[in-house]
């Protein structure tokens, strides 16, 4: 029996269009996914660009209005990676046309406008995703379930950090993150912390309901391309002390400027039997410490990625053979899809962007008050 088709229209072709193009490639090969997908459209700045990338994306058509893309009753779902501050306008649209609709973290700049495009989802009945795509990671959902069942014991403490080094050059020029309305880096890349937190925690130990946060400007002008400067509003480094519902602690950090980290998102969990370790540079590894070993012979395991942990045995029959960055957007793209299907809820839908924005912004009055709050 031939499979509905699905058809797709990009909108953007930066480092994370790229990922999302070659998540469907990926996808469609891995998964048994429940539709025939055609990449229909892709949207770039001008004629020339959008052309060049149907062209090495494999897309049929291209074009520099996105507007016509949100629209075309053609499409069946629109995938958002442009700068932040466009989102919501670019979702609005696909929604009120009646796409589903894939965008790139952070949802929105702002908790009032992830908030209003969770809305409109829900009214509308289409299917969302946020591109949170270092949870689909095997690792991952193993570190999850192994705390969930309680072979860490009680969970005490969590500390996670999500670093690089894209904005450590001071002589680096203004970009659409340093605006106010791109969100700075705790909302950027503070913003995989947070949600890797809660996604491991979350059955231990509840949602992060405390926050004391320190949000820091290092660099406080950047060249504006047009032989000035202009002052940057937004943070470099976001930092915050968490309290769980259970009473775990914890912190997290999201820093751009960590001279020499490529991409740093490690986190460790601690437990009364036990601890696990994790780092993004090495994500194909979990290491995992537990009390019952005897004396002697305690220390950190190294669990690598295996056929016994899914998805991985659909890209690979071998243990430690290993997944890439594109394999994890393309376990990404395979779950939506099964929930535009029907066949599975949404992974990390609008609400769950809003959830993540509004962690943000908690952290953010935190440190300017200099003071605990509480997460609403």
């Amino acid at each position: 029996m031939a499979k509905p088709k699905l058809r797709i229209g990009l909108i953007g072709s930066g480092f994370m269009g790229k990922a999302h193009a070659f998540g469907y490639a990926t996808a469609t090969r891995v998964f048994d996914l429940p539709y025939e997908l055609e990449l229909h459209t892709i949207a770039d700045i001008n004629d020339e660009a959008a052309a060049k990338a149907a062209a090495a994306l494999g897309f049929a058509r291209a074009t520099s209005d996105w507007r016509s893309l949100a629209a075309n009753p053609d499409i069946d779902v629109v995938n958002i990676t442009s700068p932040n501050a466009l989102h919501k306008e670019m979702a609005l649209a696909a929604i009120a046309a009646g796409k589903h609709v894939y965008c790139e973290k952070p949802l929105a700049p702002l908790a009032i406008d992830a908030s209003q495009m969770a809305a409109a989802a829900e009214a509308a009945g289409v299917k969302t995703q946020v591109g949170f795509n270092y949870l689909c990671n095997p690792m991952l959902g193993l570190a999850r379930d192994m705390i969930a069942v309680g072979e860490l014991g009680e969970i005490r403490g969590y500390r996670g950090v999500h670093a690089e080094d894209y904005m450590a050059d001071g002589a680096g020029p203004f970009t659409f993150r340093h605006d106010p309305a791109g969100g700075g880096a705790l909302a950027d890349i503070g913003s995989h912390a947070l949600a890797t937190a809660e996604f491991l925690m979350g059955a231990a130990a509840g949602p992060i309901t405390r926050v004391m946060g320190d949000c820091v400007t290092m660099i406080a002008e950047r060249p504006d391309g047009k032989g000035g400067k202009r002052r940057v509003e937004v943070d470099d480094v976001g930092r915050a002390f968490l309290r769980f519902a259970s009473g775990a602690t914890g912190s997290i950090e999201g820093n751009w400027i960590a001279t020499g980290r490529k991409m740093q998102h490690d986190f460790e969990v601690y437990g009364t039997k036990g601890a696990l370790a994790f780092s993004q540079e090495r994500f194909n590894e979990l290491h995992f410490f537990s009390t019952d070993d005897r004396r002697g012979r305690q220390g950190f395991r190294r669990i690598e990625a295996a056929p016994d942990h899914p998805p991985y045995g659909l890209f690979c029959v071998a243990a430690g053979h290993q997944l890439g960055f594109n394999d994890l957007k393309a376990i990404e793209v395979a779950s939506f899809l099964d929930a535009a299907a029907g066949r599975r809820p949404e992974p990390f839908n609008f609400r769950a962007g809003l959830r993540i924005q509004t962690l943000v912004e908690t952290i953010h009055a935190s440190s300017r008050a200099g003071a605990w709050q509480e997460v609403r």
